[in-house]
């Protein structure tokens, strides 16, 4: 009985087909992690918009608090980033007597507790501002300018963001730049 080389696969052919079989594992890995990293920035921009929506409703709550100008407003002076000190004051339960300014204070530091917990992080900035956006650098910027003459009542912004793994300037711009409007 005579054999040739049609009755088998060569060493080539085997060597090709496991580097074919490689390529293809390589690339179904690339796609998996690049489809976590997107989750997960996804994840990250739902639970900003989250918290910023959550913020947006205290400071419209606190009406006296958006009427004001300056270092009066506790809101304006919120400029959060790692780490977080419990706050002194405690305005929880039926014997706790707080003032409107107290309360603003305490719910502002809930909130950054939650923003700790939730986008550790993260970078918190709430002002009000003129120009939020940067046309020079194209994003946004975490820079309040508030200016007097046109616009001399600007809107209170809130400004979220946090660093991206690939982000090669340590200053990361805010992801999320949310307008509060007063009612």
């Amino acid at each position: 009985m005579t054999t040739s080389a049609a009755d088998g696969f060569s060493l080539i052919e085997v060597l090709i087909s496991i580097l074919v079989l490689t390529v293809g594992v390589i690339g179904a890995a690339s796609m998996q992690l690049t489809a976590l990293q997107t989750s997960r920035w996804s994840a990250f921009q739902t639970t900003a918009l989250h918290l910023a929506l959550e913020m947006a409703d205290h400071i419209r709550s606190h009406s006296q608090h958006v009427q004001s100008r300056g270092v009066s407003n506790p809101y304006l002076a919120i400029d959060y980033q790692i780490p977080y000190h419990q706050p002194a004051i405690n305005c929880y339960g039926r014997d706790a007597n707080c003032n409107a300014e107290e309360l603003a204070e305490f719910e502002i530091a809930l909130w950054l507790r939650r923003v700790s917990k939730e986008l550790p992080t993260a970078r918190v900035r709430v002002c009000r501002d003129t120009q939020p956006w940067d046309a020079s650098r194209q994003r946004y910027t975490w820079r309040c300018t508030e200016s007097s003459g046109a616009h001399s009542y600007p809107l209170i912004y809130i400004k979220i963001g946090w660093p991206d793994r690939s982000a090669t300037d340590v200053d990361f711009p805010p992801v999320l730049v949310l307008p509060v409007a007063a009612h």
